[in-house]
């Protein structure tokens, strides 16, 4: 009979404790008019960045965060616990095995592909995240690659070369993407899309994606 892991075992106990004290702070407040202003600020602050406003959009992005921690420090922080605690429990459910870098961080930037570097199944978690990630200067390290990003806020650029097979399912509360040909903007926005070399192609690289507030763009060139 096979044993489970008791290291898994702790670490699926510590993302459900995480969830659970997330949805009882969720069920102790109550979402007020300066949480949707807040929420309003920040989505409007990630647009400016993707039209080139850099300054402006993170000037927005920072009034709203302040918002939401001078008024609703419970309910940012129930996200932010539900949010981590289902990190935990989706990159175990979708790495095979535990060979795969796992990153958790307030703020993040990450800039992959000025030069050619490896690719690896991987699970990024943040608060704040700006990611861009140029697959066409990627080496990868076995012929199927899982990324796992997933957060409160973020903006996401990925390129992906037309030789290389993806598999996106993209999950953004509020927000905008634009995955393949499909582009979608406003609420509650969920894209499932695969290239149609993906079964064919010497490496395939699954990609799924889930942030409370997100701009999302994936090309394949």
């Amino acid at each position: 009979m096979r044993r489970k892991h008791p290291f898994r075992n702790n670490n699926r106990n510590v993302a459900l404790l995480l969830i659970g004290i997330g949805i009882f702070l969720l069920a102790e407040d109550h979402v007020s008019f300066f949480t949707v202003v807040a929420l309003l600020l920040i989505f409007v602050g990630i647009n400016k960045i993707r039209s080139s406003s850099v300054r402006k959009g993170y000037v927005l992005i920072g009034i709203g965060l302040i918002m939401l921690l001078g008024g609703n420090l419970s309910l940012l922080l129930a996200v932010v616990l539900i949010s981590l605690g289902y990190f935990y429990i989706r990159s175990k459910q979708l790495h095979r095995d535990d060979s795969y870098v796992k990153k958790q961080s307030l703020i993040e930037s990450i800039r992959w592909g000025r030069e050619p570097w490896i690719l690896r199944s991987s699970s990024i978690w943040n608060i704040v995240g700006e990611l861009q990630i140029d697959m066409t200067y990627a080496i990868p390290e076995q012929k199927e690659t899982t990324i796992v990003l997933q957060g409160v806020i973020a903006d996401v650029d990925i390129i992906v070369p037309e030789d290389m097979g993806v598999s996106v399912t993209s999950s953004v509360l509020m927000g905008q993407s634009d995955i393949g040909p499909n582009k979608e903007a406003g609420l509650l926005n969920k894209t499932v899309w695969q290239s149609p070399n993906y079964e064919t192609a010497e490496h395939q690289v699954k990609i799924i994606i889930s942030y409370i507030i997100g701009d999302i763009d994936i090309k394949v060139v």
